[in-house]
């Protein structure tokens, strides 16, 4: 046979320049050498085309700076994610209380009793608008000695009165100047008379006038006595002391005695104070009771007077001066008829909502802890529960969607309609319902996360299941598929070891863009307060105090970051899965 070249056709072998330069002589190449033809494997060739994107590369470096971030970042954090920062400040403790006295209080004489049976027939008459009262044998009157303040004296008939005949109650016979005295009396349109130093009130009934000597019992008042000096508390809550200084400030008097002492008043906003003689405060009167929540502590009565003034001026905040002349403020918050006395105090609190600083870089959180550190951790359970519950769904989706592939028939028909039956289950309603016994259950936080990784996964295997069947159904008919038959393998090597590979690039695919979604439903949980619970933190439990309006429009640091977080996460995984599609499948790249 003769071959025939083409006359324009080069018959000397190609030389290599350099080999020209140098004199050498040119070296052949057979059809079997390596730089003939250059083969990539599969591996490499999908690599390369993942590469030439430029999305999936820059999705690539946001996943690996997310991982990085939340794998790394905690050892080189100075903080742990349940540290709780405090600091000192001031905080408004309540330290006593305030109101106006509406109860009466009563304050018997030396040496006698007025119990609570006879208040309350007092209080019966006093409804009534009545002088007089009655218990048991004994007759009662008050008067009425000033605002709030009255005098209940017990009465003993020693005459009746009727038709201008006087009738002896005690003795035998009315004495003469006592009916003189009577008639003074009512001709003077009086109410009682003295006779011989004694006093004697008139009363009618429906018959007769009695006359009747009165013995005074009680005093029922408003107004509230408290003591400068807790050893001179027994002389004001006496009665003859009460009833001389109620006398005094019904009349606006300054002065008054009561045996051989004398008391200067002054008057200053509504309350009294009572010097002694010496010009010594010796008592306060007041309509407002101030006392303290802690009943161990003693108010001193010039801390009461600051606080009655300051409710009588209406003020909501005063100072006081101590014993010690230091300087305390206090607050009134008042709620109905209660006025809430409150002391600023120094107290440790937490540092909650601070804004970013140099030592926090994205400041401190509801609970005073640091936001960049529970990012950092969050992202850790946010990405591990995203890949482990991928895990289950491709686990459980290839041996059911495997066995349905490649068996067909009614075990096809079997499988299949199982997936239909978890694929009716709404996804979104169970996972709520589940986070709701996990609530009720209280489960400690670890033990919620693995449940939650297990719940998710257990409801989301239907898609990779629908897969591995489609491409098993087109692949188990392959001449490939046929020589393992010939060969004998089991049944379960031919579907693991010859189909599950074949199927593996799509599943890489599948599983790379089906991340973002899990992260976003473990987000979606958290945020509704069902997912990862306090103190473990994740990314969507983080972003949950957005839900409080005045938190996501004041504090931006709280919110902001993990939605970046989460939004550059499942962006990534979503360039990542786009790319890895188009380098095994360029086909399906338009």
């Amino acid at each position: 046979m003769v071959i025939i070249m083409p006359e324009n056709e080069d018959k000397t072998p190609k030389m290599d320049p350099e080999a020209t330069q140098t004199g050498a002589k040119p070296e052949e190449m057979h059809l079997d050498d390596a730089r003939r033809v250059k083969v990539l494997s599969p591996g490499m060739l999908v690599f390369k085309r993942f590469i030439r994107n430029k999305l999936a590369v820059i999705g690539f470096g946001i996943l690996l700076v997310m991982f990085i971030f939340s794998f790394l970042g905690p050892l080189f954090s100075p903080y742990t994610q349940t540290e709780v920062f405090k600091g000192v400040g001031t905080m408004s403790k309540d330290y006593a209380g305030a109101t106006y006295n509406t109860e009466l209080r009563y304050t018997a004489v030396d040496g006698l009793q007025f119990g609570s049976a006879e208040r309350a027939q007092f209080l019966l008459a006093l409804g009534k608008n009545l002088e007089s009262f009655s218990y048991g044998d004994n007759t009662y009157y008050f008067t009425n000695e000033d605002e709030g303040v009255y005098r209940i004296m017990q009465l003993e008939t020693v005459a009746e009165v009727m038709l201008g005949i006087f009738r002896p109650l005690a003795g035998d016979t009315v004495a003469e100047d006592l009916k003189a005295a009577y008639q003074t009396a009512v001709d003077n349109k009086q109410n009682s008379f003295e006779l011989n130093g004694i006093t004697y009130r008139m009363t009618k009934n429906k018959k007769a006038t009695q006359i009747s000597i009165e013995h005074d019992v009680a005093l029922a008042m408003l107004p509230v006595y408290d003591a400068y000096n807790q050893s001179d508390a027994q002389v004001i809550s006496s009665y003859d002391f009460k009833l001389a200084s109620t006398r005094a400030i019904a009349k606006e008097k300054d002065s008054f005695s009561v045996g051989n002492q004398t008391y200067s008043i002054k008057y200053n906003e509504g309350q009294a104070t009572i010097y002694t003689s010496a010009g010594k405060e010796f008592a306060q009167v007041s309509d407002i009771i101030v006392n303290p929540l802690d009943q161990s502590l003693f108010l001193p009565v010039s801390f009461k007077s600051a606080v009655r003034e300051a409710i009588y001026n209406d003020e909501p905040k005063f100072s006081y001066v101590d014993e010690t002349n230091e300087t305390e403020h206090y607050s009134i918050v008042r709620v109905n008829t209660t006025y809430n006395i409150k002391k600023e105090t120094s107290t440790e609190l937490i540092r909650v909502f601070e804004k970013p600083s140099g030592k926090h870089l994205l400041g401190l959180d509801n609970n005073g802890m640091d936001v960049m550190t529970r990012l950092m951790y969050g992202g850790r359970v946010s990405l591990l529960v995203g890949f482990v519950v991928i895990f289950f769904e491709l686990f459980i989706g290839i041996i059911v969607g495997g066995i349905s592939g490649y068996f067909g028939g009614w075990v096809d028909t079997a499988l299949m309609r199982f997936v239909d039956l978890v694929n009716s289950i709404p996804f979104y309603p169970m996972v709520l319902i589940f986070g709701s016994v996990m609530d009720t259950l209280e489960v400690k936080p670890m033990a919620r996360i693995f449940l939650l990784m297990v719940i998710l996964g257990i409801l989301g295997w239907t898609g990779v299941a629908r897969i591995v069947r489609g491409q098993i159904l087109s692949l188990r008919e392959q001449d490939f598929m046929i020589a393992t038959e010939a060969t004998g393998l089991r049944t379960s090597r031919r579907i693991m070891k010859h189909l599950v590979p074949n199927v593996m690039p799509l599943l890489i695919v599948y599983a790379s863009s089906g991340l973002g979604g899990v992260i976003i439903a473990e987000a979606t949980l958290g945020f509704l307060g069902l997912g990862v619970k306090y103190p473990l933190a994740s990314w969507g439990s983080i972003i949950n105090v957005a839900s409080d309006a005045y938190v996501m429009t004041n504090f931006w640091f709280m919110w902001i970051p993990a939605g970046m977080l989460i939004l550059l996460t499942v962006l990534g995984f979503n360039f990542v899965g786009d790319g890895l599609r188009d380098a095994y499948d360029p086909k399906m790249k338009r």
